[in-house]
């Protein structure tokens, strides 16, 4: 029995069938919303599903100067990292893995997906996944300065009530905490993080304005230049997973609380959540800002969310 719990917990829920489902959606709603501020009628939302499936159908071309087998399991390694991910974060009071250290986890898995796609470009030959991947790298850069911040700034805050003063890393502490004092970000404290982690997202997802690895129109999509057929749609999935995860992750950050105590409603709600985050954090973006340049992309993160982050981390630090 333990045995199934965890296979349907990695293949159903909260893993990889819910995580894609959802995902592919939030991806679909972003592009609606996109379109719809741009005053166009836009694709439907099930569009990206459509589009994945369509290209598991495509064929699978490896270019000739390309190591096969780092090319073809560079995407897998990225999903099998994004599932994991999916089984740490809590749905309100259910999560499928809770441990004492689970943000540290989460934290060094979604670096995965960026190895992988840089390790997929690398290993395509072609010049002009190069420069995506050079590009990729200054992104990792550039957004995970303030994203440690604000996972610190919410432990130590956390951590001030329930251990002490010692900084936490639990999830499942931190929707406890919420559940008691409400959400975080009704705290004035910590608003700033919250704007932080907003503007982290986008670069984290690879959107608009900070695709820069990927640069459709300027370098060919980047390390996918090469790609097609099924490794190509998983790299597509990776990214609408990614999307999920993220504003899932904002939503157990300063959003979590009591809920419903029934799992459908908390389930729903955490997705409706979700959505309202992909709006307000990457389709306005995306509507409104142009494509970044690469040393903009570090400029600015290194500038306006690290600056954030630490007001954050020093309000708290001093509000003991």
């Amino acid at each position: 029995m333990v045995v199934l719990k965890y296979l349907f917990n990695v293949l159903v829920f909260p893993g990889l069938l819910f995580s894609a489902l959802v995902g592919l959606l939030l991806s679909g709603l972003d592009r609606k919303v996109v379109a719809r501020m741009q005053k166009r009628i836009g694709p439907p939302i099930i569009q990206p599903i459509y589009d994945f499936f369509k290209l598991l159908g495509k064929e699978t071309i490896v270019p000739r100067a390309a190591s096969r087998r780092t090319f073809l399991y560079a995407p897998v390694i990225g999903l099998l990292a994004l599932v994991t991910v999916t089984l740490f974060i809590p749905i309100y009071k259910y999560t499928a893995i809770s441990t004492v250290a689970d943000i540290i986890v989460i934290l060094y898995l979604l670096t995965i997906p960026a190895v992988a796609l840089i390790m997929g470009g690398a290993a395509s030959g072609s010049p002009y996944a190069g420069v995506g991947i050079s590009r990729e790298m200054v992104a990792i850069i550039s957004y995970e300065l303030p994203l440690v911040i604000v996972l610190l700034t919410i432990g130590k805050h956390v951590g001030m009530a329930l251990n002490k003063g010692v900084i936490t890393f639990s999830l499942s502490q931190i929707v406890s905490y919420q559940a008691e004092f409400g959400p975080m970000i009704t705290n004035w404290r910590l608003i700033p993080a919250a704007l932080a982690l907003l503007l982290i997202i986008p670069i984290k997802v690879g959107s608009l304005p900070f695709d820069i690895a990927e640069a459709e129109i300027e370098i060919c999509e980047g390390p996918l230049v090469e790609y097609s057929g099924a490794p190509l749609a998983i790299f597509k999935l990776n990214h609408a997973i990614k999307m999920f995860i993220m504003t899932s992750l904002f939503v157990t950050l300063f959003l979590s609380g009591k809920g419903t105590g029934i799992l459908i409603l908390d389930i729903v709600l955490q997705v409706l959540l979700s959505a309202v985050i992909v709006v307000i954090s990457i389709s306005t973006l995306k509507a409104i800002t142009a494509r970044l340049k690469v040393e903009q992309v570090l400029k600015f993160f290194w500038t306006y969310p690290t600056a954030l982050a630490l007001i954050s981390l020093i309000l708290v630090w001093i509000g003991r």
